[in-house]
């Protein structure tokens, strides 16, 4: 057995999927907003960031409300998308369990009070509509480009 049937891996190319190429680029944009956060001039009133809660008066790109806590989440997404973008399947489920959560993001976010505690990550208006967008292209491109992809490319 040659070294490369014994691991496909090794000298082989692996030609990514679309999902894949989905997934990887989903955690490549979720870590560039997370890292984008912690930039001033890009997040407007930076000195008014505070760790978590809806006193933040940090705004990326002057829009989304954003917090470190915010940011943190942010840049743990994305690793997730670029480590679970590796193959057909495991981008499946990031993508599909990923626009499950931003689809509960915008729901907490529509029904609390974004003055009160509750707001803890912290979320605004545009946050929210861009939390339920991003939850259902995520949903989409997991459920639509992960038919039978999973199945071909990882047995």
């Amino acid at each position: 057995m040659s070294a490369s049937s014994a691991h496909p891996g090794i000298g082989a190319h692996h030609h990514r999927t679309a999902i894949e190429i989905t997934a990887l680029t989903a955690g490549a944009v979720f870590a560039l907003v997370g890292i984008l956060g912690f930039i001033p001039g890009i997040t407007t009133s930076y000195s008014e960031m505070t760790f978590a809660g809806h006193e933040s008066g940090a705004m990326l790109l002057g829009v989304f409300q954003v917090s470190i806590l915010h940011n943190i989440v942010h840049l743990l997404f994305g690793a997730a998308g670029l480590i679970m973008g590796r193959t057909a399947t495991q981008s499946r489920y990031f993508l599909i369990g990923g626009g499950a959560v931003y689809l509960v993001l915008w729901l907490y976010g529509l029904l609390i009070d974004q003055a009160s505690t509750a707001n803890f990550i912290p979320v605004n208006t545009a946050d929210n509509w861009l939390h339920a967008v991003l939850g259902l292209v995520m949903l989409a491109a997991g459920l639509l480009l992960g038919r039978g992809s999973a199945e071909r490319r990882d047995v």
